[in-house]
């Protein structure tokens, strides 16, 4: 050992061995063992007092358009253009894609020339008719001739109405194969490629109106003989404020069979679209209003995942001891804990010093903000 660490080493004992004496010379004076009861410690408190709060439970909900258009072709066929991307914003009538149109082409142009032939067939029939009507007033054909020829004429401009019905029937088909938004808003996903072949059970994509929302709230069967038409409902963000109000305009009259929760909607106003369709929101339902307890959080304390408060009660020669008691805490409702039990109003919260306070030391409350 060095001669530096065997000198603090010794000096080490030495300061030890003094405060050992120091100790035990003091404990052997007289009177040192009858120490007195302890000192009562003044303490900031509040008292606890009754506020009316709202009853309120939070629920995760999903939005979805009240105004959100399916877009599926009328026709089949094979995907030729896409002419808008998830997101674009559209009016009604705008094109969004193209299916490849050539066969129906080729069918409405055999149409209109079957049209055609018809045409010249009917022209013959007439020219036909009023010759034979002609000679039928100069007695030259028999009236049963004419009636042939009346009966041609119709029949070959039945024939040709029926085409125009046709052609019109192709040239209307013909419309389909542009697809078209339904009406204005948002364009949705679009799940198909240029190439890809689609029928009439295809979805195209969605055409939605996001400033018309509504939430769709599942509450546990529990809570559900609490529903009622018109009850508040909040949409609130991860931080607690309030991005929306409306209140429950649907109830649901079956129960979710999976989830074992009923189904309640409320319509959401989204003027700034803030808000998006299929976006998942914390839904605050708001049960009602009665009178509680609160205490400042400050005076709340977790251990052990429960929440405890020191109180200030009386005892029997008039002055306060401090006990420490559970809580069961609601909300916090500004900087105040709601109490759900284990306090009541008028009990006296500590509020300052807790952590050193001890349960059933004699304290002196003073109420919090006096002198």
């Amino acid at each position: 050992m060095s001669p530096i660490i065997d000198r603090k080493v010794r000096f080490v004992s030495a300061f030890v061995l003094s405060v050992v004496l120091f100790v035990t010379a003091g404990c052997n004076k007289p009177g040192a063992a009858s120490a007195g009861p302890p000192q009562a410690m003044p303490v900031k408190v509040k008292t606890a007092t009754l506020q009316e709060v709202e009853e309120t439970t939070d629920y995760v909900a999903t939005l979805k358009s009240r105004d959100s258009a399916v877009v599926m072709p009328q026709v089949d066929g094979i995907i030729t253009n896409i002419y808008v991307h998830s997101g674009s914003r559209v009016e009604a009538g705008t094109s969004l894609m193209q299916i490849d149109p050539a066969k129906q082409q080729a069918t409405v142009k055999s149409q209109e020339d079957a049209r055609s032939a018809q045409q010249a067939q009917v022209t013959w029939a007439k020219q036909n008719y009023d010759r034979v009507n002609g000679l039928a007033a100069a007695g030259v054909v028999s009236k049963q001739e004419l009636d042939q020829a009346r009966a041609a004429l119709d029949a070959a401009e039945a024939q040709l109405h029926s085409l125009d019905a046709q052609v019109n029937e192709q040239q209307v088909q013909l419309h389909y194969y542009k697809v078209v938004a339904p009406r204005s808003g948002i364009v949705g996903d679009v799940p198909v490629r240029v190439g890809d072949r689609v029928f009439t059970t295809t979805q195209l994509t969605t055409v939605d109106r996001p400033s018309n929302l509504e939430a769709y709230i599942y509450v546990p069967i529990e809570k559900a003989t609490q529903l009622k038409m018109n009850l508040p409902v909040q949409i609130v963000d991860g931080s607690g404020n309030q991005l929306a109000s409306s209140r429950i305009t649907f109830i649901s009259p079956q129960v979710d069979n999976a989830t074992q929760a009923v189904l309640a909607k409320a319509e959401i106003a989204n003027p700034k679209d803030s808000l998006r369709t299929a976006q998942f929101i914390r839904a605050r339902v708001i049960w009602g209003s009665q009178p509680r307890p609160v205490v400042p959080v400050v005076a709340v304390s977790r251990i052990g995942g429960l929440y405890f408060a020191f109180v200030a009660e009386s005892d029997q020669k008039g002055g306060y001891v401090i006990h420490q008691k559970p809580l069961q805490v609601g909300q916090i409702v500004a900087n105040d804990y709601v109490v759900l039990d284990g306090i009541k109003p008028g009990d006296k919260v500590a509020v300052s010093g807790t952590q050193f306070l001890v349960d059933g030391v004699p304290v002196i409350p003073q109420e919090a903000g006096s002198s």
